[in-house]
């Protein structure tokens, strides 16, 4: 069983905690395809990730600069003599959020086996960034005219409380208990105009099988994501008490023909 992160910790403290969790995340999500496997696993690199965006190190540069300067305390907490160079931690760094999303999944069942954080109702939403490059219209990009510093992988979206956005949204499931602290138990970051209703689906299979309540915003209306929350099976357990709790949008749709959706007799009859 893996350590219980805890307030102020060092980076020892923290390196030491993190490597088993990073080691398990790995396992649970192996490389695939064709290929020779890195000479430095994935749990190293998710390992230095994690220690400096934890000392708020913002760019990659600054961020190899720091490890740089700690690798012989690094490797040595780590066990391992192998330190990546500059190009293979650039190479290789947008690899490590598939590491980090099983890592956090698995730090939180810790936390709830110690009955510090409690399972049984989680709430999900979605929040946009903006992204630090320069703003660019469709027009430039279709053109391949776009500014100095663009970021091309961010997106426009647009939301009734931010308006119109450029760049990223990220989507995080925490606990909603009634007392205690808001634990973050799985975490996505997406372009900002991809949908909740495709962002959402691939975390419901991951979610412990001891939740009971999942809350949304009427953003998640929809048939297809209820029926999956509530019929779903996690880690090998089918999850029949599971409810979704979601307020209904409005929809201009009266007095026109209303799609047959493929409800279980379950939902139908509620």
């Amino acid at each position: 069983m893996g350590k219980i992160a805890k307030e102020g910790m060092g980076i020892d403290e923290l390196v030491k905690m993190a490597v088993p969790i990073c080691q398990q995340a790995e396992q649970e999500c192996p490389r695939t395809g064709p290929g020779r496997r890195p000479e430095i696993p994935d749990w190293v690199m998710t390992v230095l990730i994690l220690v400096v965006v934890a000392k708020r190190r913002k760019t990659k540069s600054a961020q190899y600069r720091f490890l740089k300067s700690h690798q012989a305390e690094l490797s040595r907490w780590m066990g391992t003599s192998r330190f990546p160079s500059r190009s293979t931690y650039f190479s290789r760094y947008r690899r490590a959020y598939k590491l980090l999303q099983f890592a956090l999944r698995i730090q939180s069942l810790l936390e709830a086996e110690a009955g510090h954080i409690q399972l049984r109702c989680v709430a999900v939403d979605k929040s946009l960034i903006p992204t630090c490059g320069a703003k660019w219209a469709n027009a430039q990009k279709v053109k391949g005219r776009l500014p100095a510093g663009a970021d091309i992988e961010s997106a426009w979206t647009f939301s009734p409380y931010h308006g119109w956005v450029l760049g990223y949204g990220y989507e995080v499931v925490v606990t909603a208990q009634r007392q205690g602290i808001v634990w973050p138990i799985l975490a996505s970051v997406e372009p900002a105009n991809v949908s909740e209703r495709t962002t959402f689906p691939r975390k419901i299979e991951q979610l412990p099988p001891q939740i009971r309540y999942v809350l949304a915003d009427k953003g998640y209306d929809s048939e297809d994501l209820a029926t999956a929350v509530e019929v779903t099976r996690s880690a090998g357990h089918a999850c029949r008490q599971r409810r979704f709790v979601c307020p209904l949008q409005e929809r201009h749709n009266v007095g026109q023909a209303k799609q047959t959706w493929n409800q279980t007799h379950r939902r139908r009859q509620r």
